[in-house]
């Protein structure tokens, strides 16, 4: 839904982890229409092959086994580290399957990187590190607070991907999402976010559910932004381990979502280990990548809602 951005040094070599995944996909794509090389790394445990883009190498392992994934580095530039078992429950039903992909698989990715002696790696952090604030909006300065196994091992993530800056003198950076939405987000099963769950629920002309009030608010953030900020990140003159938020700054109500949806709603019971609200400080992206998001929660819904 926006421009792309055009990249320096076509041709150079770069490494997807999650490449067939929501936002891997997508970046791939972007990646790939910017002239790069791309090699992917993915075990489609939450991926599609359907996503992935012929145009790019597809390496088949797991970032759990440091072994499979050693040579997938050789003669790369750059590494965005975006493979990953998201979602909150699953995280709390799972905490080990899903730290042994988080945390050990980050780690594996980054010695690897190290090792091959990769330029860059951009790692894909998640908002909900934050947990719950006593201030809005979500500052990068502020203590992280994690709520739940997932988001405490996205900040592990995090203290790794710095810890490797600070130890080895690598470039990296963590992008903090915040609520990605958009085309390719996973529709069905127990771990979607509640746009996909609304949209998955209106295909199959079910009430759209609401977990609590409905009042709690997202800072929803559309993929292509999200992919942007990530092309940025690849060459911005600051890559000291740094952690960036990329969100709209502008968040809305579960319940508008829904008004938006339209159509009838039944609530549950709220779940645990869910943020009350979500809402990013943009300066430091705009300051360090030149980052400004460009799609709003209306036309980006409006536009999922016009899809087969």
């Amino acid at each position: 839904m926006t421009d792309a951005i055009k990249m320096p040094n076509p041709g150079r070599l770069i490494l997807v982890t999650g490449g067939a995944g929501f936002i891997g996909s997508n970046l791939v794509d972007a990646l790939i229409a910017a002239g790069m090389r791309v090699r992917v790394i993915d075990n489609l445990a939450t991926g599609r092959r359907d996503y992935l883009n012929p145009g790019a190498e597809w390496i088949d392992a797991d970032i759990r086994d440091a072994c499979s994934i050693k040579q997938a580095f050789d003669g790369v530039d750059t590494v965005f580290h975006v493979a990953a078992l998201p979602r909150i429950p699953l995280s709390i039903a799972q905490p080990v399957e899903t730290h042994m992909t988080n945390v050990v698989g980050t780690l594996n990715v980054l010695i690897a990187a190290r090792d091959s002696k990769v330029r860059r790696v951009v790692y894909s952090g998640s908002s909900s590190v934050y947990g719950d604030q006593t201030a809005m909006p979500l500052r990068e300065s502020m203590a992280p607070n994690p709520l739940n196994p997932y988001a405490l091992q996205k900040y592990v993530g995090e203290q790794y991907t710095r810890m490797f800056h600070r130890l080895f003198a690598m470039q990296t950076l963590t992008l903090r999402y915040f609520n990605v939405y958009g085309p390719r987000m996973a529709s069905e099963g127990a771990y979607v976010t509640v746009i996909a769950a609304f949209m998955h629920a209106r295909r199959e002309g079910r009430p759209l559910e609401i977990h609590g009030d409905g009042e709690q608010t997202r800072d929803f953030t559309h993929v292509s932004d999200v992919v942007n900020a990530n092309l940025l990140a690849a060459d911005c003159a600051t890559a000291d381990g740094r952690v960036i938020n990329i969100g709209r700054g502008d968040n809305v109500s579960v319940n508008r979502i829904a008004a938006m949806f339209g159509g009838p709603v039944i609530h549950r019971e709220g779940r645990a280990g869910d943020m009350r609200d979500t809402l990013a400080d943009r300066s430091m992206a705009a300051e360090v990548l030149g980052w400004y998001p460009a799609v709003s929660i209306d036309a980006g819904l409006s536009d999922l809602l016009k899809s087969p």
